[in-house]
């Protein structure tokens, strides 16, 4: 598949962001990647969005505004209800699994600490971005 994938990865940490950017690169993956670091900006991108990504990554803790709220403002925007939504979290509670699941997330994934745990993280962004869930434009 040589389709390069337009990914919103909403994230504070710049160690997890790297992490994944090389994680990506190493696995060759041909991306873009846009980089949101609260969650007041990201309900802004999805207010204002010149385009539509082929996936949104994001965590859950984020500063502003919490991660529950940011994928509900995302799920009730209609431009973004059919982007594919993978939210990578520290959190391994349940109750913000069910959550992440209940309002519309496609995978809940806890971030990975092992090499293999971060090619099944490549992988699951490639398999839920290479999802046709809209038409081109």
């Amino acid at each position: 598949m040589n389709k390069k994938f337009r990914i919103v990865l909403i994230e504070d940490d710049a160690d997890d962001v790297e992490l994944l950017q090389e994680s990506l690169a190493t696995h060759k993956v041909d991306y873009a990647m846009t980089v949101i670091k609260d969650g007041s900006a990201a309900i802004q991108f999805c207010d204002t969005a010149e385009f539509l990504p082929d996936i949104i990554i994001m965590d859950f803790n984020l500063p502003k505004v919490h991660g529950r709220d940011v994928i509900d403002k995302i799920r009730c925007n209609e431009k973004f209800s059919q982007v594919p939504i993978l939210i990578l979290s520290t959190s391994s509670s349940k109750e913000d699994i069910n959550y992440a699941y209940e309002v519309g997330a496609d995978q809940y994934l806890v971030k990975p600490a092992t090499i293999e745990a971060i090619k099944q993280t490549v992988d699951t962004i490639v398999q839920l971005a290479g999802r046709k869930t809209v038409s081109a434009n």
